[in-house]
């Protein structure tokens, strides 16, 4: 059995980023041996979308649990991160700066996982398409944006979690973007967008279909 230890909390951490000071709030394993690195990108900041996102701390606390040290930056023009909002371009460009700050933080651990919520969803499978074709182990993407953006596709092995009756961002949206890829797609039923009430529900599937590394 892998040791565990206290619950880690947030820490709040500046990065360098190609616009200015990126904050970022950073969870240490709950694991005393860290096996990775988990990046967890935002929703959209036009709408509110910042690293306090209840989704995003779910993610980054199941992650945690599982053995990662989760990073979760506000993007540009958020909170106190300086620059302009880039509807999801520029902001590629930032989570490369943290991920940079975390491997240079982290030398020793090699396994990376990609996630994020609705926006931030655009933005992390971007960032995949930069990185070689191994560099990143695994992506969980949490109501992807698929009708807002252009978005990429992904590898086989993404986690993509959805909710039946998401009002922002079709059901039917997203199956017909994962159809061509032969990618499977876990519903939520009776679950909206913002996955009201079923944040212990969502995390219980991330921590099944992503057991710890």
């Amino acid at each position: 059995m892998i040791p565990s230890r206290k619950a880690p909390s947030f820490e709040l951490i500046e990065i360098a980023g190609p616009e200015g000071r990126l904050e970022c709030l950073r969870l240490a394993s709950a694991r005393e041996i860290p096996c990775g690195i988990a990046l967890v990108a935002h929703p959209n900041p036009t709408e509110g979308g910042t690293f306090t996102n209840k989704i995003v701390h779910t993610l980054a606390k199941t992650l945690s649990r599982l053995g990662y040290v989760a990073y979760c930056p506000n993007l540009r023009g958020v909170g106190n991160s300086e620059g302009c909002h880039d509807k999801g371009h520029g902001e590629v460009d930032d989570m490369a700066a943290v991920l940079a700050h975390a491997r240079a933080e982290n030398p020793q651990l090699q396994r990376l996982t990609l996630a994020g919520f609705s926006f931030g969803t655009y933005v992390q499978a971007q960032l995949r398409q930069r990185l070689g074709e191994h560099e990143a182990e695994d992506m969980i993407l949490i109501g992807p944006a698929i009708s807002r953006y252009e978005f990429p596709t992904v590898p086989a092995h993404t986690l993509v979690i959805h909710g039946e009756e998401d009002e922002v961002i079709p059901l039917g949206a997203v199956l017909d973007w994962a159809r061509p890829q032969h990618l499977p797609v876990v519903v939520m039923p009776g679950t909206g967008h913002f996955f009201h009430g079923k944040l212990t529900f969502l995390a219980d599937l991330v921590a099944r279909y992503r057991q710890s590394c």
